[in-house]
């Protein structure tokens, strides 16, 4: 416990300095890792839309990130209408292979209270 903030801030540091990769265009395959991590996507102006990590998906961030091209998250039935695919070619995304669960989460709710403050605990998404 001692070393836990530490650690989340050095995870932090890497997740935002990770490069930055755009959602394919139409009929091209997501190119990303079936590992477990931390992701942010950012709108096309560039600006945090949102974050989140893997769960308990088999294929980690590539099944998360797929699920959200697809329209299947909470994030895109409130932010984009359910439309995932607005994603593909527009926005972007970045992300850390992060292997404890609990050190996932630490990380998802630091990188939310940093690039995202306002809308902690209000349920709002940023491009609400």
């Amino acid at each position: 416990m001692r070393g836990e903030p530490k650690a989340v801030k050095a995870k932090f540091g890497q997740l935002i300095r990770s490069p930055m990769v755009q959602f394919p265009n139409a009929g091209e395959r997501l190119d990303v890792p079936r590992l477990q991590g931390v992701y942010i996507i950012y709108d096309p102006k560039g600006r945090v839309a949102h974050v989140g990590r893997t769960v308990r998906g088999k294929r980690g961030l590539h099944q998360r990130l797929s699920n959200h091209m697809q329209g299947k998250s909470s994030f895109v039935a409130k932010a984009l209408d359910g439309k995932g695919s607005v994603l593909r070619g527009r926005y972007k995304y970045r992300f850390i292979e992060i292997k404890g669960n609990r050190l996932r989460a630490f990380l998802e709710a630091f990188a939310i209270g940093q690039l995202c403050p306002d809308h902690i605990g209000d349920g709002a998404l940023l491009s609400e």
